[in-house]
């Protein structure tokens, strides 16, 4: 033995047993024991190492636009330390803008560890499928509960009925005649799983293949068993899946709306460099003045002040142009959506989700539970008629294990014939499975598929009219009942009352059915046999007609049932054949165990000769039917341009027949390269994959196992596709990582699943993904919306501070009030444009291609005609205060202010050399005076007027423009602001907010603003409003742009 596993599947046990050393009945030794620890381990699941503490926090500012505000808070806080020690005052004002940005990015960096230390939950949640301990043969001795982490390969464990497996064995002896284990979770087959103990001889086989296997984490459903572990730790499945989530968490990447805001964030930090150059450029000769003599410069003189003045300049306009609210925007923004989807049955764990959610363009589904009810239902059943040759096919609606959810379809069978009994019965007391229902969902308990015959006896009734009417009558009484937890089978009731099982036969591989032996009211023996059809077919010697009367079944005859078999499997039904023997023989008066017959019943091999000469009576074709909102849901993804890739477990043949009922491929269509198994998939070249995956339409993929899964995965990221993936068993959970989008059935979901994914679907049911899809596609419409919103905002802020300094003139705003519209004035209508009304068609478009720029070339112009407006209208009124009396009839000089030239208003700087220059104290709302020691106070204390109105103008403008906001093209006129009441509200809040900055004076000294009067207000409006007419000249240039394009492509 060199260390690694071997294929003990293809190995018989002698070969297995050999490889280790060891014998069944004494198990290891304490020396081999010890050993074999040594070169395998613990069997235990290994603890990945997170990333520490404070590699996750850094990792949080590892962003483009969250280094450039670092980069800004960093030189405010070093201006406003400079201002302290110049003024040798506190001077707390000038550190509010470096402490609020520091604060915005503490938080998010908050929000930003907390979601990556959630990410890895789903490791812990896969330790916890681990069994406990088990019962283990160690030196000759049993011992009962041996911890399970202390299994090595070579260890004889016994299992039994309900017990979790502890690590992957192979099955050595059955001790029963049957064994089945449920290792949906593992495998994603949706029935149990019978094993047995012959060798597999394929030494690459799928997971579902290994019939002689049993793995970690998965349960004993029926019979009990001796295994030898062959695999531990972090060599079974389980272990494997735990590595490949490990991996796949490893291989996340960003969001698309993350990756085009990175993208902004860099043409951004160039933009603002550029503009900060040119403003100082522009402004150098302020601060360095120079003489040339004899073609050099000579004289040269040098102001710090001016030069930090200009500097402090280039600050604001880099806190200008940086939408500092923009991260807390977009959270609350996707904490809202994710309300509105939980609404609809989606619950989002990961809040960037949500914008990914509007990008999907491949959805990969698993089948079982997800496109199906994941509940077995009987869809037909068809028996002989009144001749051999005649046969008759009963159609059976629902799709639940609710008896009342749907009937036989024309049912006129109320007096059933003696055919139609005989199968009632067969169904009715050949069936160990129940039927409770947990809250709103009927389940079943025992077999999947005998639930389901248990529900199609009570959709046929029973044949006395009386006890029909009772059974009626009592049904009725029940719906009131407040329990209704427990489901009263009548029909069934009455069946299994009539007869007493005697004994039961249970179900093995070779004869490929089960039977039970009856004492009919009569006081005679029946046996009662269910199982595969052709496998009846061949121990049958006659066939029940209509009317209950027995013929010989002949070839024609045996030929018409097969071909009926043929048509009901190829609709992907799973097919029952049904029968009954009269004429037991030895067994025609079998009682109890000690009957002399019994010693048959012991022995499996003499089943099928006592199931032989059997009548047969007919077939039943049973499936987990798709859901009935499936059908629409794939109509919408092809509407919606998504692509629908059905992923599963289960065997080829199934899944193609429910994936055209569904509708994802036309009746009759060639799944030639649609179609493929996980191993027939794999063994294609990378190129040939490629292709198949980039062909347009829908794909199945069956029996695939989790490494196929996250491969198809995997190749779709890279080739650019938004991958969401469903799943709810272990072996998705890989997948699910490694997804755009992991969602985890919230029902039949595992613990593992929901916590490696991103979504959890309430209801299990694909048609909610894709209104979740519909609900992203509308939050990221409304994301780009508040995200140009914000930028146009912030564009209009920059051009302002562009002109200022490119004209000269004393800065019309400081730092911290920009920073106070970027966060607070701008945030409540940005946030409100998240409820902006969905598209009407917003789910008859094609998904955003990730490489979408968030600003195209024609949006950047409008913002930039948008923003110089902004800058001439905000520097315009500054300008306006101090140079004009009045401006179309409004009086500005009413507070008796000194107006000046706009060339001194330019040249502001050179004020101490001017002669005779004086200024006359003015009033500002509240009666309060501005006075002056010194004249050339007037451009800096006194231009506090001048500022609160250009700060006001900003603020309107800015209102106004979140109405323009509403659509990219859309007019006011065709879509008006009512139809987003909550934009009206934020507007309404913003409003208040700067008015509350204006009029309360601790607030107003923060800022430097004084209080406005009714006249300077109408100024203010006025000055604002033609943005609005602006926005529409230029959605109607874009309407009609993009018209011309459709006509050219037409």
């Amino acid at each position: 033995m060199d260390g690694r596993p071997f294929p003990a599947w293809a190995w018989s046990v002698e070969d297995c047993l050999k490889e280790y050393n060891v014998k069944l009945d004494k198990g290891l030794n304490s020396y081999e024991v010890e050993k074999q620890r040594d070169k395998y381990g613990w069997n235990e699941l290994a603890k990945e190492k997170g990333k520490p503490l404070w590699r996750l926090v850094l990792e949080q500012f590892d962003d483009m636009l969250v280094k450039i505000l670092l980069v800004a808070a960093f030189i405010s806080f070093i201006l406003a330390y400079m201002q302290g020690s110049e003024s040798e005052e506190s001077g707390f004002e000038a550190y509010v803008e470096p402490f609020v940005i520091v604060l915005i990015l503490v938080l998010n960096a908050i929000v930003g560890v907390w979601q990556e230390t959630n990410a890895e939950k789903a490791l812990e949640a896969l330790k916890e499928m681990q069994c406990e301990s088990g019962k283990v043969l160690r030196d000759g001795f049993l011992v009962p509960d041996l911890p399970a982490r202390e299994l090595v390969p070579g260890d004889i464990v016994e299992l039994q009925v309900g017990d979790k497996v502890p690590a992957d064995m192979r099955i050595a002896a059955l001790k029963t005649s049957t064994l089945r284990l449920e290792q949906s979770a593992l495998t994603g087959e949706a029935m149990p799983v019978l094993k047995g103990t012959n060798p597999i001889f394929q030494k690459d086989c799928e997971l579902q293949a290994k019939e002689n296997m049993v793995f970690a984490g998965t349960t004993v459903v029926n019979g009990s068993c001796v295994c030898i572990v062959v695999c531990t730790g972090m060599n079974t499945e389980i272990g494997k899946i735990q590595k490949q989530i490990h991996e796949a968490s490893l291989e996340e990447s960003d969001t698309p709306l993350k990756k085009k805001l990175d993208e902004f964030g860099s043409r951004l930090t160039t933009a603002i460099g550029i503009v900060c150059i040119i403003v100082w450029f522009i402004n150098y000769k302020n601060f360095l003045s120079y003489e040339i003599v004899d073609g050099w410069p000579a004289n040269v003189r040098f102001s710090f002040e001016k030069c930090t003045y200009y500097f402090k300049i280039a600050v604001a306009l880099a806190v200008a142009a940086i939408p500092e609210g923009l991260p807390a925007v977009i959270t609350t923004s996707l904490a809202l959506g994710t309300r509105k989807m939980a609404q609809k049955n989606a619950i989002v764990r990961k809040l960037p989700s949500v914008e990914t959610l509007g990008c999907t363009t491949v959805i990969c589904s698993d089948k079982t539970g997800t496109l199906t009810t994941n509940q077995m239902s009987v869809a037909e059943f068809f028996t002989l008629g009144g001749k051999t040759m005649t046969s008759r096919v009963f159609r059976v609606e629902g799709t639940t294990y609710d008896p009342k959810d749907g009937g036989i379809v024309d049912w006129t069978c109320y007096n059933m014939d003696a055919n139609l009994q005989v199968m009632a019965e067969i169904c009715a007391i050949c069936n160990d499975a129940g039927i409770f229902c947990d809250g709103r969902l009927f389940r079943a308990t025992g077999l999947p598929t005998e639930a389901a015959l248990k529900v199609l006896v009570e959709k046929m009734g029973v044949p006395d009219p009386k006890m029909r009417n009772k059974i009626r009558d009592l049904e009725l009484a029940a719906s009131y009942l407040i329990d209704r937890s427990t489901i009263k089978l009548a029909c069934c009731e009455w069946w299994v009352k009539r007869s007493k099982r005697v004994a039961t036969l249970e179900f093995d591989r070779v004869r490929k059915s089960s039977s039970i032996i009856v004492r009919e009211a009569t006081g005679k023996n029946q046996l009662l046999v269910k199982g595969a059809v052709e496998s009846l077919l061949e121990r049958s010697t006659h066939v029940q007609l209509a009317d209950g009367s027995l013929v010989p079944m002949d070839e024609p005859c045996r030929q018409l049932l097969l071909s009926r078999q043929f048509e009901m499997s190829s609709k992907g039904l799973r097919c029952l054949g049904l029968a009954y023997k009269d004429e037991l023989g030895e067994f025609s008066d079998y009682y109890s165990e000690n009957h002399p017959a019994h010693k048959k019943l012991l022995d499996p091999a003499c089943y099928s000769s006592i199931e032989s000469d059997l009548v047969f009576v007919g077939v039943v074709g049973l499936r987990d039917p798709p859901r009935d909102e499936v059908h629409k849901a794939i109509e919408d993804c092809k509407g919606a341009g998504i692509r629908v890739m059905v992923i599963t477990g289960d065997n080829k043949s199934t899944a193609e027949a429910i994936c055209r009922e569904i509708k994802l491929f036309l009746d009759g269509e060639d799944l030639r390269g649609k179609s493929f198994t996980g191993k027939e998939f794999m063994a294609l070249s990378p190129s040939q994959q490629t292709e198949i995956l980039s062909k347009p339409g829908g794909k199945i993929f069956s029996r695939a196992e989790p490494r196929h899964k996250q491969e198809i995965v995997r190749m779709l990221k890279e080739m650019g596709e938004i991958v969401a993936m469903t799943g709810d068993g272990v072996n998705d959970a890989p997948a699910l990582k490694l997804a755009d989008i992991g969602i985890a059935m919230g029902i039949t979901g595992t613990e593992v699943a929901k916590e490696a994914s991103d979504m959890v679907l309430a209801d299990d049911n694909f048609s909610t993904i894709v209104s979740a899809v519909a609900e992203g596609r509308s939050i990221y419409n409304n994301m780009k919306a508040f995200i140009r919103y914000m930028i146009s905002s912030n564009v209009g802020e920059v051009i302002s501070i562009f002109l200022t300094a490119a004209l000269g003139l004393p800065e019309c705003m400081i730092p911290v009030q920009l920073l106070w519209v970027n966060l607070v004035t701008d945030g409540p209508p940005a946030t409100a444009l998240g409820f902006n009304p969905p598209d009407v068609g917003i789910m008859r478009k094609p998904p955003h291609r990730s490489d979408d720029a968030l600003i195209n070339s024609w949006v950047l112009l409008r913002y930039l005609i948008i923003g110089s407006y902004v800058g001439i209208a905000t520097v315009g009124i500054f300008i306006l205060w101090y140079t004009r009396a009045s401006f179309m009839g409004i009086d500005l000089v009413s507070d008796g202010h000194t107006l000046v030239e706009l060339s001194q208003l330019r040249n502001w700087g050179e004020c101490p050399i001017w002669s005779n220059f004086s200024v006359t104290p003015y009033t500002v709302g509240g009666g309060q005076l501005i006075t002056f020691s010194n004249p050339c106070d007037y451009f800096t204390t006194g231009k506090v007027k001048a500022m609160t109105l250009s700060l006001s103008v900003l603020v309107a403008i800015e209102m106004f423009n979140s109405l323009n906001a509403l659509s990219e093209d859309s007019s006011l006129l065709t879509l008006p602001p009512w139809r987003n009441p909550w934009l009206l509200v934020a507007m309404s809040v913003s409003f208040g907010l700067h008015c509350l900055v204006l009029y309360v004076p601790l607030l107003a000294d923060l800022f430097g603003v004084v209080p406005m009067t009714v006249n300077e207000w109408f100024l203010v409006i006025l000055v604002s409003l033609p943005v609005i007419l602006i926005d529409e000249i230029l959605k109607l240039i874009g309407r009609s742009r993009r018209y011309r394009m459709k006509e050219k492509t037409a």
